[in-house]
C-alpha cells in the first residue's frame, strides 16, 4: 500500500508566510485584511522593515525598505515592534508540528524548516502530507505556510518561493528540467541582487541560460559558486537535510491516499513502515526499548499508544510483534487516514560484547 522507490529522496520545504505580520494577525484579528508592517517605529525616521503582510506589499512595501519610505508609500499601514518573544513561542509550536512528521527534520531560522520525507512518502503521495501539515498549522496557529516539495533542498527551496501565499508546488525528478528552464537566476537561494546583474551583464537571466553556459565563463563571474550554480541548473543537486543531533527517536508514517477500515491493509503497511525503521535502527547501530503505534481517523482525531519492553533491541521479530499487538488494542474500527509507528528509548549498540572470558583472558 506504500510503494515508493527506496533510492528516490524527496526533500520538503515549509516557509511560513509574511511570519511575523501574520502572528500579530493571528493575535489580532482586527488587523485582518489591513496592511500590517513589522519593524522600526516610522515616527524616528530611520530602520528598515522586518516583514509587511501581503495586503502592505500590494503598495510596494517589502522586507529591507527603509522605514521613511514605506511610510511615504502605506501611511495608512499598521506600524508595529518586533515582538521576537511571541514569534519564538509559535516558532516553537510549529516545529514541533513538523517534526512529528520526519525524523530527518532541520530548522533553518525561525519560520522555515527542511523535511525528509523520502522514507515514508512518494512523489505520488507527497500532497496528501503538505495538505496535513497546512491544515493542522491553519488550525492551530491560524497561519499559513507555503510549502515546496523536490529531489534536494535547493529545489524545495525554490518551490515553496514559487507559489505564495499559502501555496504548494511539487518538482519531481522529471519534472525538473523544465520548472528550472525560464526561472529567474535570482530564483536559486544565494543568488542576491549584485551577483544578478552581474550575470544579467553577461546575458544570463534565466536558469536555463545558467545551464547553457561554459563553467570557465561562470566560474570568471561568480568563482567557486559559478560551479554550485552551474550544478543546480543541470538539475544535478542532491543536497539533503542536515542533521547534527543525535537521534531521539526513529519513525515513519504514512497518509492513505484514501482513508481506510480495512485492517489487512493497515497491518501490511504497518508491516513496510516498520521494517523501515528497523532498517535504519541497525544502519544507525541503535537498540530501542519503547515501541509506538499512530493512528489518525478520518476525522483528524489521533491515538498512540506505546510499549516499553524489558530490554533494549533490535531484533525485527519483536518489534514487528509488539507494534501488531499495539495495533490490535487500538484500533477500533474507525476509517484511518494516516498511520505510523515510533522506535524511542534508544541506545547506542556496543560494538563487541563483553563476555566473562574477556576478564578471564
Amino acid at each position: 500500500m506504500i510503494p515508493h522507490d527506496q533510492n528516490t529522496r524527496i526533500i520538503m520545504h515549509v516557509d511560513m508566510d509574511s511570519f511575523y505580520a501574520s502572528v500579530e494577525i493571528a493575535h489580532h484579528p482586527d488587523l485582518y485584511g489591513k496592511p500590517v508592517v513589522i519593524g522600526a517605529d516610522p515616527r524616528l525616521n530611520r530602520g528598515v522593515i522586518s516583514t509587511c503582510s501581503y495586503e502592505a506589499r500590494t503598495f510596494g512595501l517589502h522586507s529591507g525598505m527603509p522605514i521613511s519610505q514605506a511610510y511615504q508609500l502605506c501611511p495608512q499601514a499598521v506600524y508595529l515592534p518586533v515582538n521576537m518573544n511571541l514569534y519564538r513561542l509559535v516558532s516553537e509550536r510549529i516545529m514541533t508540528i513538523l517534526k512529528q512528521y520526519s525524523d530527518l527534520f532541520e530548522q533553518v531560522s525561525i519560520d522555515e524548516a527542511f523535511l525528509d520525507i523520502s522514507q515514508s512518502y512518494t512523489y505520488l503521495s507527497s500532497p496528501i502530507l503538505a495538505k496535513e501539515i497546512k491544515r493542522e498549522i491553519q488550525e492551530k496557529e491560524g497561519l499559513l505556510c507555503s510549502v515546496g516539495i523536490a529531489p534536494s533542498r535547493y529545489y524545495a527551496k525554490m518551490a515553496s518561493d514559487f507559489d505564495k501565499p499559502d501555496g504548494m508546488t511539487i518538482i519531481t525528478p522529471g519534472d525538473l528540467l523544465s520548472f528550472l528552464e525560464n526561472l529567474p537566476v535570482s530564483a536559486i537561494p544565494g543568488v542576491g541582487k549584485h551577483r544578478f546583474s552581474l550575470l544579467k551583464r553577461a546575458g544570463i537571466e534565466t536558469i536555463g541560460d545558467l545551464g547553457r553556459t561554459d563553467l570557465f565563463t561562470l566560474v570568471s563571474i561568480a568563482g567557486n559558486w559559478g560551479i554550485m550554480m552551474h550544478h543546480i541548473a543541470l538539475g544535478l543537486d542532491t543536497t539533503g537535510i542536515r542533521v547534527a543531533q543525535p537521534r531521539r527517536s526513529i519513525g515513519r508514517e504514512t497518509t492513505f491516499l484514501c482513508d481506510t477500515d480495512d485492517p489487512t491493509g493497515m497491518r501490511e503497511t504497518l508491516l513496510h513502515l516498520t521494517t523501515s525503521v528497523h532498517h535504519t535502527l541497525v544502519d544507525s547501530h541503535l537498540l530501542c526499548k519503547t515501541i509506538t503505534v499512530k493512528i489518525r481517523d478520518s476525522d483528524f482525531c489521533t491515538k498512540t499508544r506505546a510499549v516499553t519492553i524489558p530490554t533494549e533491541t533490535d531484533d525485527l521479530k519483536t518489534i514487528i510483534a509488539e507494534i501488531m499487538n499495539i495495533f490490535t488494542e487500538l484500533y477500533n474500527g474507525d476509517t484511518v487516514r494516516l498511520i505510523g509507528v515510533r522506535l524511542s528509548g534508544l541506545v547506542q549498540k556496543k560494538s563487541v560484547q563483553t563476555s566473562i572470558f574477556d576478564y578471564l583472558s
